[in-house]
């Protein structure tokens, strides 16, 4: 299918209108429902793996690093969940990577978690405080599916009233929880990109506007387009892919997150493991039957 790529002047952007808090509210009661009839089949807990939380990482227990990624998982998803491409990315790189860089994943909800586990990767003391240094020295890498990429724009504003950099956030089929705003990128985030799709009962914020264009780069607003599912999709239950076709395809596609991939290699350190495939520079997804993506 052939792509076509367009770009949407992001400067004047308007305000988002009174509206918008009770479209959210409704758009995540949509969510609430579907994801608790389409999720139970797949998002068990699996195995003791200790992947993320407050609990696994301390100041004592850990050396301090300037290089973290932080994964946030869509709907009620846990963090071990291993049918996700988020939780299979987070492994594979953290084969490939120097010990001291942190990956982790976590539950949406669990903002509090990662946002400690932050800090004492970046060698805070135990009053939470860190110095100017370490703040400087901060390479921060966050992104998330759905509510997860609500919550990664979530954690970037927390992390901004610590005058805490953040590197890069990516944002796939994002979707709003109340009292969330996913689409201003605050102006602590260096570069952010944007994966979404337009159809379903569920379907992610189209189009991400930085606070202070000054300071932020938006990497681009990528529509991907879907005639049919990925086969990785056959993983995820029937009825999760009946109700909420779209945004399941979106999570599910190999080539969405091959380009997530490729964003945050850029602001990691060299791989002890050699990459056979360093997954180019091109964010726009190659042509295929399946699908296509438009740049805004």
């Amino acid at each position: 299918m052939q792509r076509i790529f367009h770009k949407r002047s992001l400067r004047g952007a308007v305000s988002p209108s009174p509206a918008r808090p009770r479209a959210a509210i409704i758009e995540c009661l949509i969510a609430l429902l579907c994801t608790c009839v389409a999720l139970p089949g797949y998002a068990a807990s699996c195995g003791s793996e200790t992947a993320s939380g407050a609990a696994a990482v301390s100041p004592s227990s850990q050396p301090a690093s300037p290089f973290i990624v932080v994964g946030l998982l869509g709907g009620f998803v846990p963090h071990d969940e291993p049918h996700h491409p988020e939780v299979q990315m987070i492994r594979s790189l953290r084969q490939e990577y120097p010990k001291h860089v942190y990956f982790g994943v976590f539950e949406n909800r669990k903002l509090g978690e990662a946002y400690k586990t932050i800090l004492n990767r970046l060698g805070a003391k135990e009053d939470g405080t860190l110095s100017e240094d370490e703040k400087r020295r901060a390479r921060i890498v966050l992104f998330g599916h759905s509510w997860g990429a609500s919550a990664v724009v979530a954690l970037s504003r927390r992390l901004e009233r610590e005058g805490i950099p953040v590197m890069l956030t990516v944002q796939v089929d994002s979707v709003a929880r109340p009292f969330q705003n996913d689409r201003v990128i605050p102006s602590n985030v260096l570069q952010a990109a944007n994966f979404y799709q337009t159809h379903g009962l569920i379907h992610g914020r189209s189009t991400i506007t930085p606070a202070d264009p000054a300071r932020t780069t938006i990497l681009g607003n990528f529509r991907w387009e879907y005639k049919e599912e990925p086969a990785e999709c056959r993983d995820f239950s029937w009825y999760a892919r009946f109700f909420t076709k779209g945004h399941i395809a979106i999570e599910c596609d190999p080539k969405v997150w091959s380009q997530v991939e490729t964003l945050l290699r850029r602001h990691l350190p060299n791989p002890v493991v050699s990459q056979t495939d360093a997954g180019g520079s091109d964010l726009r997804p190659p042509g295929n039957d399946r699908g296509a993506a438009q740049q805004q």
